[in-house]
This record gives C-alpha cells, structure tokens and sequence, in this order.
C-alpha cells in the first residue's frame, strides 16, 4: 500500500475514527505501568511503623548500613536512606532487592559477624512482603494488575485469520514485538506508536483485499500431473545423479544444489493447492527413505521456517502417496530433496544407472487446485453473509463484481454489527457501532456504492481499541474478558462462537463449564499455538537459529537435526499435557519422543526415518528431560563453545525460577577458546576471582552439569578443537575438528552437595518439586495474564502447587488450576 493509498484510506475513515485512534495512543500510553498513576497508596499501618522503628531499622543498621550508605554505597546499593513507604514503584522495587538478598543468603556477606539469626530475618522478610503486597493491593483496586495489552504479532495474526476466514502472513508488515519477562504477550512491552498504526492500517487493508472477492467466480479447480524428468533440474543437469526409469525418476544424491523444484508447476493465483507425492525407497536395505519437501519461489532459496512444508518417508520399494494442502503464493512452486544420501560427486563417479546406494524414486507430483470449494470464498461469506453481488462501478475493471445492496442502510448496520461482536470478542451496543455506521453513511452519502462505504466501517473497526487490546476492568472479569483471557491462553487467536455464547449467558465462570471448556480447547488443532509460542519463550526455543554452528568443529549439524530437536521437545511437552503426566518430567524422564535422525545423535539404536515415537531410553542414556535435549542444549550454547556461565543461567531461570541478576556492565564476557590450550573451567577459575565469586556460585554450578554436551547438543566425554589434539575419524572420513581436553561435568551445589555429572544434579534438582512446579506455575500465570506474578500472589501461587502436588504435580491439571485461579479470572 503506497503513502498516497495510505493517506486516501486514513482521509477516508474520517473524525470519528481518528479520535477513537486518539484515544487507543492515550490509552496505551497511559496504560503501561499503571501502579506509577498510584497516588493513593495505604500509609503504612500504626503496627508495621512500629515494627519498622523496633526491629527492621534496627536490623538494617546492624548487618547492612555499615557498607550500604552515603554517596557511594558498596555495590551502588543504598539502605540507609529507605523510607519504610511502599507507595513508590521504585522504593518497592528496592525493598524487593533487599528481601532477595536476605533470602539468599548472599546478605549480610558470610564473612561479616554476627550473623543474623534465622528468625531475625524472617521477621524483617515477612515485613517487606505484608508492605509490598498492601502497596500492590491498592493499586489492583484502582487499576487491576494486568495493564491494558494489545495484542501481540502473533495473536494478531491470529485473531485476523478466524475473523476474517483468510489464510495470509501479515507478522511481516508489523515491527517485532518487545518481551519482558519472558514474553512477548506481556502488557507492559506491547507500545503503540504512530508507525504501528500506520502498520495496522496497513495490514488491515491487506487483509481486506483478500477476504473479499471482487472477482467473479472461477472455473472449477484442476488436477495435473508432473514427472521430475520434465523438470529443468533434472534435464539440464550435467551430473550422473538421477536414474531415469519412464516417468519415475530415481534421485541418489542429498546435496542441496540437487533438489528438484516443479517448475511446471508456476501458479499465478494464491490459494491453497493439495499436493500428491508418489514416491519410494530403492535399494535402502529394508529401510525408509526420507525426503524433504519446501515451498520456494522460482529460482529461490528453501529457508527458514516459512518455505519448509515437511519430511516425509518413503517406504522401501513400494511406491507410497503422501498428500498434503499447502497455501502457495503466486509464482511459487515446490521442490523435493532427499535426505541422508551420498553426495554427488560420489554417485557421479558411478554413475546413477549402475550406483547401488540407496536412492528416492518419486514416481509423479500432482497438484489439484486452486481449492475453492464454495463461493464466494468463506472470508467473504463471513462479512457479507449471502448478499448478492453485481458488476462494480469501476472503470477499467470488467470483470469486478462487488456487494450490492436494496436496502444498504440496513445491511451495512446488519454487517457491522455481526463483524464488530466477533472482532471486539463481546455484545455490542447501538452507541458501540454508531461511529462505525456513521462512517458508512457518509460514504453514501457522498455517492460510493455499497461494499466500498462498508470496507470504511471494517477497516475502522480493525483500527479500534476494542479489537486491538484486550480491554478488561478492574476486579473480576465478565464473561467475555474470560473468553479472551482464556481463548488466547490456549490458542493465541479470538474465542469461537461457543466461547462467546456462553459468555452471552453468563456460564462462562462456571467451574465445571471453565474446565469442560479448557479440555476442549486444549484438544483442538489451535491449541498447537500453546505449545508453540508459550514452548518458545520458555525454553527459548525461538533462539535456535540465533546461532550457526562452526562447520569445522560440528560438520554433522543439518536442518533435518535442527528441526528434529525442535519437535522433540514441542511432543515431549504436549505428551506431558496429553497425559497429564508429572511436570518433574522437564526435569528427569525416563523417555522422549523421536525419530531416526535424532536417534542416531543421541547415540540411541533402533529408530529409522522421519516419522517421532515415544521412545523408552536406555538406563545408560544420560538423556531424559528438557536439560539434554538438543534444543536448550543448542539454544543455551554459541556456534563454537559451551559456557557454564549461559547455560547455568538459563537453568536457574527457566526451569528452577530464580534468575541471577544481569551482570556488571564493566565485566567481559569470556573469550571462548577454541584451539583448547585451556578449558571452559579453567578460564572461569579466573574469570570468578575477587567480587564476582559470590553471583556466580548461584548458578554456574547447573551450567557445569551440562558440559557433557557439546553445542549441538551431543554427548562428549572430550571438547573439540581446531588445535592441537587426537585425530578423528568417522565412517572412514577424517573430520575437520581434533579431540581436545576432557570434560569435567561435576561440581558443588551452593548448599554444600556434591554431583559428579548431569544424573546426579538432575536428582537434586527434584529434591525440591515445589519449587520446580512453582517455577512453572509463575511462568504459565506471566503468559497466561499478560503480567508476571506480584508478592501479592504469593498466597495465590502457593495454593496452585499444592493442588498439582496433590495430582503428582500433573501438567494438565497445573493448566486447570491456573485457569481455574483468582489470579487467571481477575484483571
């Protein structure tokens, strides 16, 4: 959309739509730390002030003012200036500080005596919880705790989809979202800006464009049928790779300037196709073959996440169709790519006809589409209903056809209304749509025909408050507010219509209604979003290509391992959720969920081709819970190295739930050293010396567990090095990367035990469920919310465990109890 297209649709929508924007900035300005608004706040009650003068200052000025005052204070941190006032956010803030040192034991310093006792600081902890939780109380009163959000790039993407019925990537058009505390669904990261509206007009133009059909029927979909002999690949390649056999042609080599692109197939209408693939194994030893298949432009690149479709295997011998529905933008096409075979500078030494690997025959392709199975199309029917359509009033265009109306007053009003109560997730009003209709009307007065004046309506309600943020009051939320909450919880997208209908009749909180109502989202396709994007933030599994692995020190990293240690754990945590199996299972299981290529780098036998299975680990396997699966192990390291220092944090944060804090700006970060003169533990000894040994025994310690693994990854008992070391040879090839120093995986915990590898810590670790099950529930209430747990919901919090430790801590019913929550079903 071009700026003059932009400035006629912004001139178009009118006053009445640029003030309701003026009001969405105020708001989301507004909106973003809502506790700072707090001028009310509680004066601290008679008894707390008096507990503060008799024991709490006196406490402070005992074990901590002596290094913690005047201008420069040890550690840039003040005490002896804290007011005993919770009112501020900042002054809380500091107080919070203070009471996680306490807890930690790192404050008063282990060096400094007396020591206070056990019940000295317990009193002075509880004090700063009750003033914290008082402050924060009040201001829920007036404001909620969870501040106004609006939907994020995900969820909006979403939300577009189902309300508009259309199958379009609109993430792109919209700048990234920030996170804070972990997510990026979290209100107070989600800004507004002018650039974002402009985006959002935008994005709804383009979504618009493609719900509504402005074109008049099309012929029936078609079927037709390649042969990868036909292909250009195929004809003009000078390499003896591919074995001719009729039709079938017969591919040896898995180098990725061979995969095979339909070029016959070149649509110049997007839609979804369906696709048949006839294809099987020869010469494999009784062993599938497994092909990969992208969705590409013509002459481009198969890349990332968006042009790969799937791995399929091919079965020994016996010709398999595997068929599937892809959305295809126009000029795009597919390619085909064997997995796992010989390069093709071996099989071209033989040649293809007389080559005795293993090989793929793809007998035929056959596309059917494009699918239009009813029309108009169901986007349209979603917005116009069965009005009819005629030929548009448009010069040039023929062949367009718009929506006509006999009565456009009330069909527009008939329109908006059904549009605007699935778009605004609510009843609507007659004063909710007045701005909307008067849009309209305008329009038609001012002689545009019918679709064109509604399109101004739409699009206004696309740009509204009420679509773009999830609007709650403070308290209890009503019935809708649920649905939302709960709708994108578990779906990342709108609550459907049996969502809303129950809201309409007010049986939404209903404790048996909500649970029925979770066990059916959570056995919808949709729910395939929770995995994904709440997964993805928690394990930070979005990282994983944030890094490249050296091709030197890990030449046997490939896409297929990539998106295998993805999908492993996103089964593994849906088979925990299916199940309702012990979340202690992050931690230490006694299986996982695999295929062939994963097998092969964990080292475990038995396991062929693409297709995952849940899969019983050997008692020698070192693998079992999230810890040493591929995907953190790779998320949590660099393309060269492991650093205890990255991966301890991560364990600490993610999975234990007590983060150490960020690092000193002034401190350098390790160098890793990958001619292995010196090991990760040795730099660290340095590197821990003088002030920085106290934050780091916190968590280094979980980082040394897992130094048996490598960066992709894969079990080690030595680090690889470009230097000096052993030679290595692999299926007879010698590899570029030398052995280097052994691993040391043991290390102290910082209460005194001891663990000699990743086993030993695994157990200690679920020595204490609570916290494990804790951890989880915070980050599940921060993304289910759109806010991080507060010490007020403390108490909240500690009751959620002791349910699911009542259930044997099961996943699925800590997702129950979180919905069925105070915290879930309050604003």
């Amino acid at each position: 959309m071009n700026h003059s297209r932009r400035t006629f649709a912004l001139r178009s929508l009118g006053r009445g739509l640029a003030g309701a924007l003026g009001v969405l900035t105020l708001l989301a300005q507004g909106a973003t730390r809502p506790d700072e608004r707090l001028r009310a706040a509680p004066e601290v009650a008679p008894a707390e002030a008096k507990l503060y003068a008799e024991q709490v200052r006196p406490f402070l000025t005992r074990y901590c003012v002596e290094c913690h005052q005047g201008p420069k204070p040890k550690g840039k941190f003040g005490v002896d200036k804290l007011a005993a006032n919770f009112a501020e956010r900042a002054t809380r803030d500091h107080w919070q500080a203070v009471g996680a040192q306490l807890r930690s034991g790192e404050m008063p310093p282990a060096k400094k005596q007396p020591r206070p006792e056990t019940k000295e600081s317990r009193l002075v902890l509880d004090w700063i919880d009750r003033g914290i939780a008082a402050a924060e109380n009040a201001q829920r009163a007036a404001h909620g705790r969870v501040v106004l959000r609006r939907l994020n790039r995900n969820e909006y993407q979403n939300t577009i989809r189902d309300l508009l019925g259309v199958d379009i990537d609109l993430r792109a058009m919209l700048p990234a979202d920030s996170s804070a505390d972990g997510f990026d669904n979290v209100g107070e990261a989600l800004h507004v800006s002018s650039f974002l509206m402009e985006k959002y007009l935008e994005a709804a133009d383009t979504a618009l464009n493609v719900a509504i059909s402005n074109r008049p029927k099309p012929p029936p979909s078609t079927t037709k049928r390649y042969s990868l002999k036909d292909q250009h690949g195929v004809k003009s390649t000078t390499e003896k790779v591919y074995r001719i056999q009729g039709d079938t042609v017969v591919c040896f080599c898995s180098s990725a300037w061979h995969d095979v692109r339909v070029y016959q197939f070149y649509p110049s209408e997007r839609g979804h196709y369906r696709f048949r693939i006839s294809a099987s194994g020869v010469q494999s030893a009784g062993k599938p073959v497994t092909f990969r298949v992208g969705s590409t432009s013509r002459g481009g690149q198969l890349s990332g996440k968006n042009g790969f479709v799937g791995y399929f295997d091919a079965p020994p011998e016996k010709p398999t169709v595997f068929e599937f529905v892809e959305y295809i933008e126009p000029r795009h096409t597919i390619s085909i790519l064997p997995y796992g075979l010989a390069g093709a500078q071996a099989v071209n030494k033989i040649g293809a006809d007389q080559y005795d690997g293993p090989g793929l025959a793809v007998q035929y392709v056959e596309v059917e589409g494009p699918l239009n199975d009813t029309w108009p199309p169901p986007g349209h029917r979603r917005l116009f209903g069965d009005l009819a359509q005629g030929p548009a009033p448009i010069v040039n265009q023929r062949d367009r056809v718009e929506v006509v109306s006999k009565d456009p007053a009330a069909d527009a009003a008939k329109v908006l209304r059904n549009f605007a109560r699935r778009a605004f997730r609510r009843a609507v009003t007659d004063d909710d749509l007045k701005p909307y209709l008067a849009l309209v009307q305008a329009k038609l007065a001012d002689k545009h025909s019918f679709e064109p004046a509604v399109r101004v309506g739409l699009t206004a309600i696309l740009l509204s408050p009420d679509f773009l943020f999830l609007r709650e009051k403070p308290g209890p939320l009503d019935d809708f507010a649920l649905a939302s909450r709960l709708s994108y919880f578990l779906w990342s997208t709108m609550p459907d219509e049996e969502l809303l209908t129950l809201a309409e009749q007010r049986k939404l909180r209903q404790p048996a209604t909500l649970r029925q109502q979770v066990e059916r989202l959570l056995q919808d396709p949709k729910s395939a979003a929770f995995t994904e994007n709440f997964l993805g933030q928690w394990l930070a599994l979005r990282d994983i290509d944030f890094t490249e692995p050296s091709h030197l020190l890990y030449p046997e990293f490939d896409h297929m391992l990539k998106v295998s240690m993805l999908r492993e754990t996103e089964l593994f945590f849906e088979e925990l959720l299916k199940g309702d199996l012990s979340l202690t299972n992050f931690v230490a299981s006694n299986f996982s969920m695999l295929n062939g290529r994963l097998a092969k780098h964990y080292g475990i036998p038995g396991v062929d081709g693409w297709e995952f299975r849940k899969v019983t680990l050997p008692k020698e396997s070192h693998r079992g819970g999230v810890l040493t699966m591929g995907s953190v192990l790779k998320v949590t390291a660099d393309g060269t190295t492991t650093t205890p220092v990255k991966r301890g944090a991560w364990v600490m944060d993610r999975l234990v739930g007590l983060p150490p804090p960020p690092p000193p700006g002034e401190v350098p970060g390790l160098t890793p050293d990958t001619r292995g003169a010196t090991t990760i533990r040795e730099q660290l000894a340095k590197h821990r010396e003088g002030s920085c040994a106290a934050c780091h025994a916190r968590f280094d310690f979980a980082g040394f567990a897992l130094e048996s693994f490598d960066v992709i990854g894969g079990w080690r008992d030595n680090y690889r090095t470009t230097g000096n070391g052993q030679l290595v040879m692999v299926d007879g090839r010698r590899m570029p990367y030398r052995t280097g120093k052994p691993v040391d995986p043991s290390d102290v915990m910082p209460d005194g035990q001891r663990f000699k590898n990743v086993d030993e810590f695994k157990l200690l670790l679920l020595k204490d469920k609570d916290q494990i099950a804790r951890s989880l529930t915070e980050k599940l209430l921060t993304y289910g919310t759109g806010a991080a747990p507060q010490t007020a919901d403390k108490p909240a919090v500690e009751a959620i465990v002791a349910k699911v430790r009542a259930k044997d801590y099961g996943l699925r019913t800590l997702v129950h109890e979180i919905v069925q929550s105070q915290v879930f079903q309050t604003k």
